[in-house]
């Protein structure tokens, strides 16, 4: 399985096809030994939306599950919320100073161009959340 993602959970609720798995997000640093002295150690809880076809009677509220992904799912998420919006500052950064805009003007065209960038890709939601999907097997 090393082309998956795995995440420990608990399921939270069952709605038809739909089961909410709330998993804890940990960073690397998270494991480390040294934690307590370090204010890089983080930990977030989340609540994972799971559509499971025919399988969603067989779950049940508090049920410890696994949270799977794909890891080509993860970069293109990468790619969408990181990589591209980077690559469009950028090149919208020095197209504005090789059109002769003043530097504090281009900066401003291209955070707003990153901000259009980031609400496009939030009016989209719906379509962009169907190429993420995940699925739960029970917990080994």
């Amino acid at each position: 399985m090393a082309n998956t993602i795995e995440h420990q959970g608990i399921v939270e609720n069952i709605a038809g096809s739909h089961v909410q798995v709330r998993i804890v997000q940990t960073s690397a640093c998270a494991t480390c030994s040294i934690k307590g002295h370090c204010t890089s150690a983080d930990t977030k809880e989340k609540l994972i939306d799971v559509v499971v076809d025919e399988q969603a009677a067989s779950y049940r509220p508090g049920d410890s599950v696994r949270v799977v992904g794909s890891v080509s799912m993860g970069m293109q998420a990468v790619a969408l919320a990181f990589v591209a919006p980077l690559l469009l500052l950028m090149a919208s950064l020095f197209a504005g100073v090789a059109l002769g805009l003043h530097e504090a003007a281009a900066i401003g065209c291209s955070l707003l161009l990153v901000a259009g960038y980031y609400f496009v890709v939030w009016l989209c939601r719906a379509k962009v959340g169907k190429r993420f999907t995940f699925s739960i097997l029970p917990a080994a």
